[in-house]
C-alpha cells in the first residue's frame, strides 16, 4: 500500500483532482502547497491529440517566457573563425569549433542548450546520437542554427525555451520556479499554453488537446481548462 507523504496530503486538500480550473486558480493552488525542501520547478504538461509519427503532425516550436525559466542556462555555441569572438562577446559558456566537438563526443555535457554556425553543422551533425535524444541538437526550426550568434544568446538567456512533442503525444515545459510570484508565473504558463496552442498542424481535425495540466517538481498535476 502506497504511504503518501503529509506534504502530499495537504496538497490534496487544497484541489480536486476530478476538477478542471482555470489557470489562475491552479497557480493560486500551487502556492498555497507547502514548500519542498528546495525550489522547485513548475512545469506545464500537454497530452495531444496527434499522431506523433506522422511529419504533418509533428508539434515543436519555441517560445520566450516572459519572466525566463528561474535558472541561468549554459549554452554553447559550435563555430570558428569571428564567430568565436562573437559567441564569447555575447556571454556564451562555452563555444569553438572541432576541439568543442570533440569533448562532447568524450562525454561531456555540461550546457543546457547548443547553438551552432551553418557553416559547421556538417561536423557538428557528428553529435546528432549524442544531442539528440537529449533535445540538445541545434535546428534551424528553434533559431539554434543561425549566423546571428549574438540574437540566439540573447533570447535564449531572455527566457527562450524550446518545445517538441514526444512518442507518447505530450509536451512537457518547465515555465518557472515555485519562488517566483503568482504574477510571473501565470504569465510564463499563458505564454507557453497559447503558444503550443497556436501550433495545432493543420492536418490535425476536431479536438487538439486531450489535456493540460500543471504541477510542481514533486507536486500533484492539477488539470487546466484548455
Amino acid at each position: 500500500m502506497n504511504k503518501h507523504s503529509k506534504r502530499f496530503k495537504e496538497a490534496l486538500k487544497l484541489t480536486d483532482l476530478d476538477k478542471y480550473y482555470t489557470l489562475k486558480e491552479a497557480v493560486g493552488i500551487l502556492k498555497k502547497v507547502p514548500p519542498a525542501k528546495f525550489n522547485e520547478s513548475v512545469d506545464v504538461a500537454f497530452n495531444l491529440n496527434i499522431d506523433p509519427k506522422k511529419s504533418d503532425q509533428m508539434v515543436r516550436g519555441t517560445v520566450i517566457l516572459p519572466h525566463g525559466v528561474g535558472k541561468k542556462v549554459r549554452i554553447a555555441v559550435f563555430c570558428k573563425g569571428e564567430a568565436e569572438k562573437e559567441a564569447r562577446q555575447a556571454g556564451a559558456d562555452f563555444f569553438g569549433s572541432q576541439e568543442l566537438i570533440d569533448k562532447v563526443l568524450g562525454g561531456w555535457m555540461d550546457f543546457d542548450v547548443a547553438v551552432a554556425t551553418p557553416d559547421i553543422m556538417k561536423d557538428v551533425s557528428r553529435l546528432g546520437k549524442v544531442l539528440g535524444p537529449r533535445g540538445l541538437m541545434p535546428s534551424p526550426k528553434t533559431g539554434t542554427v543561425t549566423n546571428n550568434i549574438a540574437q540566439a544568446i540573447k533570447e535564449i538567456k531572455a527566457g527562450k525555451v524550446e518545445f517538441k512533442v514526444d512518442k507518447q503525444s505530450g509536451i512537457h515545459c518547465s515555465v518557472g520556479k515555485i519562488s517566483f510570484d503568482e504574477n510571473k508565473l501565470y504569465d510564463n504558463a499563458s505564454k507557453f499554453i497559447d503558444t503550443v496552442l497556436a501550433a495545432k498542424p493543420a492536418s490535425v481535425k476536431g479536438k487538439f488537446v486531450k489535456s493540460v495540466s500543471i504541477s510542481t517538481t514533486m507536486g500533484i498535476g492539477i488539470k487546466i481548462e484548455a
